[in-house]
């Protein structure tokens, strides 16, 4: 950090940590974390990463939230209704939410946000001059502007093309935050780095890939449980440092308060093959780990219409199937990840997701026995004469793969792995450009249509996410029948059915799915426990 960026980030934090006459509130908190991907944006509307959507978490507020159930609760939004035929959506918002004090509002002291803020902030996501990432929320789903409407300062209506019932999910999405227009249009494409929402906290400064500050919201509108107005923290302070080992050493030096994730460089340091902490560093910081809304898996390109895969061995369904036996995922899991993963033994909707139930849907587990009497069916026995297949990952997976590549040896499957960097591969899935490929798919919202939309037929590429080329008839069916089912058991149920449908044809080989692993120092408590690992800190408390 150069000194004129220590000098201004000094001046910020004398601001709130000057002393005063009231002794019990002179000790201000300062949660320190690091993002070491860096960050592109603080505006909702491309929150399209992990580090933006903490970020923008912190700052502004939507009409609904999740909690750490993933179950949806009000936000800004007290209460809602829907209409019978479950296209209209009627919100009755707070009277009592305010956005933060700006230069640009009147006296500089920000104004009540109402309804007219939530179609502004809607609209804008579907207006193609903007190209925002978050565009897909609504481009589908409703028709133009007019889907918004202003009912009175705190009624709000989203009128929809069809049912659709994940919505109120999709809503929980940081896209979804409100934004104040005079502000929006005044800085355009700098309201990334001047950011004014409704949250806990605010917007201070941002030295781009050293250090922002975000301080408490004291004007904020939301109470813990006991009572006590949130923000509890008086300030955020992350720091951008790239390199995880360092990252690493600042977290135990306890510079930091957080740390998501451990990297495969120090993990067995940190923990056991069984996933515990191990004796170094036993009672040093808490381990907090549990579902994380994020598929590891295997895709294939099944799609025969394709030139590519006209001469690939795996449209064939026998192969698919022996390549899914094949894989000793509780192994892999235990020693390349430390047993921090469940391995996906059921469907590609991961567990931790609202209507997860691995005795409903049936999917893998190790049978290489099975696998050898699949590939002798499909014409192949012990291997002989089936092409290599090529598989693709990134850098960061190699060793993942490479024990895949193994395992499929073993049972008569020959492979080469070819390593690209994540964003050149994902660019290749993405235009059919590669037959069998890593993938991961982390929820965007917690309902398993997100999941399910994968394989839907009219989700095929360029339109959508259907990268495996899938189409089934009887899944398309049932997933367009889930849209008019607003039970959520019921639409399980359905959900169950497709998930089956996708484990029987075989597209896809789920690895595992992943789990949530923060790091906190012991001074700290009432951090979130969500299996989307939001980052949530207005109920953080450092002691």
């Amino acid at each position: 950090m150069n000194k004129l960026v220590g000098f201004l980030l000094c001046l910020t934090l004398i601001q709130f940590t000057a002393c005063t006459t009231d002794t019990s509130s002179s000790k201000k908190t300062i949660f320190n974390i690091n993002l070491n991907e860096g960050l592109s944006s603080l505006d909702p509307a491309f929150a399209r990463n992990q580090n933006s959507l903490w970020m923008v978490n912190q700052v502004f507020n939507g009409l609904v939230q999740i909690d750490d159930s993933l179950k949806i609760r009000p936000c800004i939004a007290k209460s809602w209704n829907i209409s019978a035929d479950g296209k209209l959506y009627t919100f009755h918002l707070r009277n009592d939410v305010y956005f933060h004090d700006d230069p640009l509002f009147k006296n500089g002291i920000g104004r009540k946000a109402v309804a007219a803020d939530f179609v502004y902030s809607f609209s804008r996501l579907i207006d193609p001059k903007v190209a925002s990432s978050g565009s897909w929320i609504f481009s589908d789903k409703v028709d133009g502007k007019k889907a918004f409407t202003v009912v009175d300062d705190t009624t709000l209506q989203i009128k929809l093309k069809q049912p659709f019932p994940p919505l109120l999910s999709m809503l929980t999405a940081q896209y979804c935050s409100v934004v104040p227009r005079e502000v929006v249009d005044h800085c355009g494409k700098d309201f990334r780095a001047h950011p004014v929402g409704t949250g806990p906290f605010k917007f201070k400064y941002w030295k781009e890939g050293e250090v922002m500050v975000l301080l408490k919201n004291e004007k904020y509108w939301e109470k813990d449980k006991d009572g006590s107005p949130l923000p509890h923290l008086d300030a955020i302070r992350a720091t951008f440092i790239g390199d995880k080992q360092t990252e690493f050493m600042e977290f135990i030096s306890k510079k930091l308060d957080f740390l998501n994730d451990i990297d495969g460089s120090y993990r067995d340091d940190i923990l056991s093959k069984s996933g515990h902490i191990t004796q170094k560093y036993k009672g040093k910081f808490i381990l907090n780990s549990g579902p994380y809304l994020n598929t590891i898996y295997l895709g294939m390109l099944v799609d025969s219409s394709l030139a590519i895969v006209k001469g690939s061995p795996l449209k064939k369904l026998k192969i698919r199937q022996a390549i899914n036996y094949a894989i000793d995922k509780q192994k892999m899991i235990k020693y390349l990840r430390n047993s921090m993963g469940t391995q996906g033994a059921a469907g590609f909707i991961p567990m931790g997701m609202p209507g997860f139930d691995a005795k409903q849907v049936h999917g893998y587990t190790y049978n290489p026995e099975k696998a050898r009497q699949l590939l002798k069916e499909a014409g192949y026995p012990n291997g002989d004469n089936l092409p290599e297949i090529v598989l693709h990952t990134t850098v960061s997976y190699r060793s993942l793969i490479e024990y895949v590549q193994g395992q499929l040896d073993r049972v008569g499957i020959k492979t080469s792995v070819e390593i690209t960097q994540g964003a050149s591969l994902r660019e290749l899935v993405s235009k059919n450009g590669v037959n069998f490929f890593y993938g991961s798919w982390i929820a965007d919202y917690p309902d398993a249509e997100n999941y399910l939309s994968v394989f839907y037929s009219k989700n095929k590429i360029p339109w959508g996410p259907n990268y495996t080329g899938f189409n089934n008839k009887q899944f398309d069916a049932l997933f367009e029948q889930s849209y008019n089912e607003p039970n959520d058991e019921k639409r399980y149920a359905l959900y169950w059915q497709m998930d089956n449908l996708v484990m029987q044809q075989s597209p896809v080989v789920v690895l595992y799915y992943d789990k949530r692993v923060n790091l906190y120092q012991n001074n700290i408590s009432g951090y979130s426990v969500n299996a989307q690992n939001l980052l949530t800190l207005k109920r953080i408390r450092k002691r």
